[in-house]
């Protein structure tokens, strides 16, 4: 198993090799951090272009007459999108960036009522989520560490045990109108049974929400069969978006016809009325109805490109190859002396990504690792998280990587 031989013929037996071919490699290097930015789609340059032509060839015309209308191009990107998220159509709307859909969907559904006011968070949370998830307990008039309920990995271990958020929803759910976690945790790869989580969240009248920025298009999702509520996620990470790709929203389909508050736009009124630019605002009775201005184009264009490789090979294929690929690299680093991985060893309960911590880390073996071209980062202050992405990695790179790894550690 520890051996190149070994790995090129888990290559040979990989129905997804060709995958990479879709993709541009940086030069000489083993690209294993598509947690933090996604590669470029050959295409992407291509699905660019068309939109540049057709803005020169035909100004505003393009909004109903170029090959790609602008007018609905948002809805291109939103079947899709739903495909990788597992829910309805209309339940899907890609729009803004990942924090600002966040502060719209807490607008909607953190709407507390006397005792039951709390907000229960994963932790280590990624900061954004934090800022917003205190900033609406603020604007509420409320005491940020009286309401905002942390939970903590327990026992020592470096995740949270299913049956210990379990427990906790069952210990604060009286209290607790809002419980936001991230579907794979962004700094230990956690991939959290959300199903369980949020039936337990139902019995309590909780509303879910998740970020799914390290969840979508690396693990398989249900979000409409899950009965979550609200979810949002960026599109630069796996979706390969490129930077500052936008991002996209979940809203529940239970919710899209109801009178709920939200903050609202020209975009997000009716489109068969929008453009009559009445006082009034009219639902489109979808997620559609969150938008606030029209999309930026360009960017949509570039996500597009990716999203067409995810409709076209589909995630159970994504999925299969991913829990191969990162089992194989788990296999490796256990066997490394010195690595110690943060991530759980169930398969069940991560997805592309490992995070490590080396014994006496040094940060000079992650300047070498980047600087002979095995591109990972590092997570203050002594974390290295790697994640190869089933489209465009093989397990040739992840062989490779690992051994480097070792010849560091034991130079």
């Amino acid at each position: 198993m520890n051996s190149l031989d070994y790995a090129i013929s888990l290559d040979n037996q990989d129905n997804l090799s060709d995958a990479k071919k879709l993709f541009h490699i940086p030069k000489n290097s083993t690209y294993l951090c598509g947690h933090s930015l996604g590669l470029q789609p050959k295409k992407t340059s291509e699905f660019i272009t068309q939109e540049l032509e057709d803005w020169k060839n035909l100004g505003v015309l393009g909004h109903f007459e170029a090959k790609n209308p602008w007018y609905p191009y948002h809805e291109f990107l939103n079947k899709q999108s739903a495909n990788i998220v597992g829910a309805f159509q209309e339940e899907v709307v890609v729009m803004n960036s990942l924090t600002v859909n966040l502060h719209l969907l807490l607008t909607s559904f953190y709407n507390p009522k006397g005792s039951k006011n709390k907000i229960i968070i994963d932790t280590p949370c990624f900061p954004s989520d934090r800022y917003a998830v205190n900033s609406h307990i603020k604007n509420k008039n409320l005491d940020v560490e009286k309401t905002l309920i942390e939970l903590v990995p327990e026992n020592g271990k470096n995740y949270l045990e299913n049956n210990y958020i379990i427990n906790q929803i069952e210990k604060h759910g009286n209290e607790t109108h809002l419980i936001l976690l991230s579907g794979v945790n962004y700094y230990n790869g956690q991939y959290y049974n959300i199903d369980l989580i949020s039936k337990k969240a139902k019995e309590y009248d909780c509303i879910i929400g998740l970020d799914l920025a390290h969840a979508v298009g690396n693990v398989k999702l249900f979000l409409h069969d899950w009965d979550i509520d609200f979810a949002i996620w960026c599109g630069y990470k796996y979706l390969n978006g490129g930077p500052g790709a936008p991002g996209s929203a979940f809203i529940n389909k239970r919710y899209l016809s109801k009178d709920i508050k939200r903050l609202e736009g020209w975009w997000g009124h009716n489109k068969e009325s929008r453009f009559e630019l009445k006082n009034t605002f009219e639902t489109s009775n979808t997620a559609e109805s969150w938008q606030l201005s029209n999309p930026p184009i360009f960017s949509m264009a570039a996500l597009w490109s990716s999203l067409n490789i995810f409709d076209e090979i589909g995630m159970d294929s994504i999925s299969l190859k991913s829990i191969k690929l990162t089992s194989y690299l788990y296999t490796l680093l256990s066997n490394i002396s010195d690595v110690e991985i943060l991530t759980p060893k169930n398969q069940d309960s991560r997805g592309a990504q490992l995070s490590i911590r080396l014994k006496n880390f040094d940060k000079n073996i992650y300047n070498k690792l980047i600087k002979n071209g095995f591109i990972c980062d590092l997570r203050s202050p002594d974390i290295l998280r790697i994640a190869p992405a089933p489209l465009y990695n093989s397990f040739e790179d992840v062989y490779n990587f690992s051994q480097y790894l070792n010849s560091l550690i034991n130079d």
